[in-house]
């Protein structure tokens, strides 16, 4: 019916079919009607919007077509990001960005590839998703601003603590250059002038000068991540919380899973995305299986690991904290019986089907408020029940 909709009026008024191929100096657009093979390509200065606005009416003329009809975009999801999109869409443009690993090409080992011929297919992609084919492509779904603002503390968060282990990895390799094998501790600092070399001798100035500095950047980050993750607590802890924050509050009711967890799960997940089922759920993070069937070779690939990457390895973390500190729960027993006896391979197997099934419960904890079978609540959280 949609689509049927969609087919009058492009035969009414008319589609104009825009397609980006994005760079960082210039854009390639290709426009067409959707009716005739030809494509009208066109390079304007990268983000010159104005630019882009008048070859849209260019293009409107060229085709013969109203200054009503509709305008359909489409470019890759990339460095840009969405502020493109959300530009689009202010300019009255229907717009979506396109997930650039679910699109089709050419499977002979050497195959031609330029922006001209990009932004061609992309175009013509773009007529058989509007008329219909949505299996051209996977969609990109676009958070909304405030959403993707509410990402920037635990994201900012994770950089800080990898560069972190960066430092500290930084100053025991330098230590092991002299002969000296020691993990960076709080006190550090303090022990530094004390340390000796393989042969007796003091660290060099030069050299202990230079993890001195490692050590204060360390320092900087180590206050930088305590500085955000109070902030964290500030916000859940705020009276004008909005409805992310309470499912965060919600999510850690449950033992083995905390602020820091639950935090991303809801700002990368469940505080802006809305599922039909449980199929979408584990497709959105990568869990859903990959069968090959054809012939005589039928076989299974593993997940397909095309979704939410930081969502999929906290899945897995907290996987296994969920086995040591939910012993009683439908879930672990379930992991028990079937895989707890196996091998170290099926073990790992084992942790990813449990991962995929947590992520459905707690899904379905956060909807309806159903509690996992035989999951247990903090303390604090069952006296306020």
């Amino acid at each position: 019916m949609e689509n049927q909709v969609a087919l009058e009026k492009e035969n009414s008024a008319g589609v104009v079919y825009l397609a980006f191929e994005l760079s960082h100096k210039r854009w390639k657009l290709g426009f067409s009607e959707g009716k005739a093979p030809q494509v009208r390509e066109v390079s304007i200065q990268a983000a010159d919007l104005e630019r882009l606005r008048q070859e849209i009416e260019k293009t409107k003329r060229r085709f013969k077509l109203p200054e009503t009809a509709r305008v359909v975009s489409c470019y890759e999801a990339g460095r840009e990001g969405f502020w493109l999109h959300r530009a689009l869409e202010a300019m009255g443009i229907e717009n979506m960005v396109v997930d650039a690993s679910s699109i089709e090409v050419n499977r002979r080992q050497r195959r031609a590839k330029t922006d001209r011929m990009d932004v061609k297919k992309l175009v013509r992609q773009l007529v058989r998703y509007w008329r219909g084919e949505r299996d051209v492509w996977s969609v990109v779904r676009v958070p909304s601003p405030e959403a993707e603002d509410s990402r920037q503390l635990h994201r900012g968060l994770e950089v800080l603590k990898e560069e972190r282990k960066q430092h500290r990895v930084r100053m025991q390799s330098l230590l092991y250059t002299q002969g000296i094998d020691m993990k960076v501790g709080a006190k550090f600092l303090q022990k530094l002038e004390q340390l000796r070399c393989w042969n007796q001798e003091p660290i060099a100035a030069q050299m202990q000068q230079r993890i001195q500095d490692e050590c204060h950047r360390l320092q900087l980050v180590q206050a930088q991540i305590r500085e955000l993750k109070a902030k964290q607590v500030e916000q859940q802890k705020a009276a004008d919380s909005n409805a992310a924050l309470d499912k965060v509050r919600r999510l850690q009711q449950l033992t083995a899973i905390g602020l820091g967890s639950s935090w991303v799960f809801v700002m990368e997940l469940f505080g802006w995305r809305h599922f039909r089922n449980r199929r979408e759920l584990a497709a959105a993070v990568g869990l859903a299986p990959t069968p090959y069937n054809s012939g005589d070779s039928v076989r299974e690939q593993g997940i397909s690991r095309s979704g939410n990457w930081r969502i999929r390895k906290l899945l897995i973390e907290i996987a296994w904290a969920w086995l040591r500190l939910q012993p009683n729960s439908k879930l672990s027993q379930w992991y028990n019986e079937r895989f707890a006896k196996g091998g170290a391979r099926m073990r790992r197997v084992g942790i990813v089907a449990l991962a995929r099934r947590l992520v459905i419960d707690l899904w379905r904890y956060l909807e309806s408020g159903t509690v996992p079978e035989g999951a247990q609540l903090k303390a604090s959280a069952s006296s306020n029940c």
